[in-house]
C-alpha cells in the first residue's frame, strides 16, 4: 500500500499519543502500588539488580558458572512468586504491573518484523477514511436506517416486481457486500435516475467497510479525475502534490467510491484518468464501488469501449428504481 506522508504522519502521533498515555497509566499503577505496599517496589528493586548480576555472569569465566545460574534463577522465581502473592493479597491482578500495551505484537511501536505494523495501519485508515465527510452529510447513515417503505410496492407491469421489491434485494446486496469486504466481494455498480438511494446505501457501505479497520476513500467522479489532471499539469508545486497525494489514496485504498459518474465534463483527459482508475484497481485486486445516473445505453456513448467492457464485465450492476425520495420527503 502507498502511504500518504501527511496521514502516516497523523497516525504515528496518534499511536505516539496511545503509548504515552499507556506509559502513563502504568507509572501511576505502579505509584500506587509502591505506596500501599512497600514491598513490592523493594522486590523489583532486587528483580532489576538480578538483572545486571546476570549481565557480569553471563561475560565472567566463573568455573562456578553454571550453578551460580542456576541460584540466581531459583532467586528471581521466588522473588516473581512473592510479588504475585503480594499484588493478589491486596487486591491487584497478578499482572497489575506489567507494562500497558495496546499491541502486543509491536508493543506500540507500529513496527512489526520490519514493517508497518497492523496498529499503525488501522489506525492510518481511520484517517483516510476521515476523506468520507463529504459523503456522509447527514452522519447517520447504516444500513439499519435504509426505508424500503419510501418505495412504492406496487408492481411494475414490464418487471413483475415493485419497486420495493426491487430495492430490496439491491439493499440486500449492498449489505452482503460489506459484510464479505474484502473477500469475495465483488464491484458494484448502482445505477438509477437521481434521489434512489445512491449515495445513502455508498455511505452505508462506506461505514461498514472502515468499521472493520479497511480504507476507503470517496470522491465525485468531476473531483476524482480532476485529481489526475491537475498532478500531470498543474504549475503549482503544492497543488500538484496534494493532487499526487489524491490520486495515491484512490489507487491504493481498500475500497474506492466514486460518486455520480457522467457528472464531469468529458475530455480526452478525464476519459483517460477513468480508465487509469478503473483498470489500476482492477489489476490489483482492489474494489471499487461506481454510481452513476447514466443507462448502459448513455455510458457506451460517452466512454471508450475499453471502459465499459471493464465496467460491463467487472462489475454488479444494481438498478435503482422508484420515485425521487427528495421530492417524495418534500410532498411533491
Amino acid at each position: 500500500m502507498a502511504y500518504d506522508g501527511k496521514l502516516l504522519a497523523r497516525a504515528r502521533a496518534r499511536l505516539e499519543q496511545r503509548r504515552a498515555d499507556n506509559q502513563a497509566q502504568w507509572q501511576r499503577r505502579i505509584e500506587q502500588v509502591y505506596g500501599k505496599v512497600p514491598e513490592i517496589g523493594q522486590i523489583d528493586a532486587a528483580l532489576r539488580g538480578q538483572m545486571a548480576r546476570l549481565v557480569r555472569l553471563t561475560v565472567s569465566k566463573a568455573p562456578d558458572l553454571e550453578r551460580q545460574l542456576a541460584a540466581l534463577k531459583e532467586e528471581n522465581l521466588d522473588l516473581q512468586v512473592r510479588r504475585a502473592e503480594l499484588l493478589v493479597a491486596n487486591g491487584w491482578p497478578a499482572d497489575y504491573l506489567d507494562e500497558i500495551v495496546s499491541c502486543p505484537k509491536c508493543r506500540d511501536t507500529g513496527v512489526y518484523r520490519g514493517a508497518p505494523c497492523a496498529c499503525l495501519e488501522k489506525l492510518y485508515n481511520e484517517e483516510l477514511t476521515k476523506e468520507l465527510g463529504v459523503l456522509m452529510q447527514r452522519g447517520d447513515e447504516s444500513f439499519d436506517r435504509f426505508d424500503l417503505s419510501l418505495y412504492s410496492d406496487q408492481p411494475d407491469p414490464q418487471l413483475g416486481l415493485s419497486p420495493r421489491q426491487t430495492m430490496g434485494m439491491v439493499y440486500d446486496s449492498c449489505r452482503k457486500f460489506a459484510a464479505d469486504f474484502p473477500q469475495g466481494a465483488p464491484n458494484l455498480l448502482l445505477q438509477g435516475g437521481p434521489g434512489l438511494g445512491k449515495t445513502y446505501l455508498s455511505a452505508c457501505i462506506a461505514r461498514a467497510v472502515a468499521a472493520k479497520g479497511c480504507s476507503v476513500c470517496y470522491d465525485s467522479a468531476s473531483a476524482a479525475l480532476d485529481a489526475f489532471e491537475r498532478q500531470k499539469f498543474s504549475r503549482d508545486g503544492e497543488e500538484a502534490e496534494a493532487a499526487s497525494a489524491r490520486v495515491r489514496r484512490m489507487l491504493s485504498c481498500d475500497l474506492m467510491i466514486l460518486d455520480d459518474l457522467g457528472t464531469e465534463m468529458t475530455t480526452p483527459m478525464s476519459v483517460s484518468a477513468l480508465y487509469t482508475l478503473l483498470n489500476d484497481r482492477l489489476s490489483n485486486g482492489r474494489r471499487t464501488v461506481i454510481s452513476t445516473n447514466l443507462s448502459d445505453g448513455e455510458l457506451a456513448k460517452r466512454y471508450t469501449p475499453q471502459i465499459c467492457s471493464r465496467i460491463a464485465g467487472e462489475f454488479i450492476h444494481l438498478p435503482f428504481v422508484g420515485r425521487d425520495i427528495r421530492l417524495l420527503k418534500k410532498g411533491l
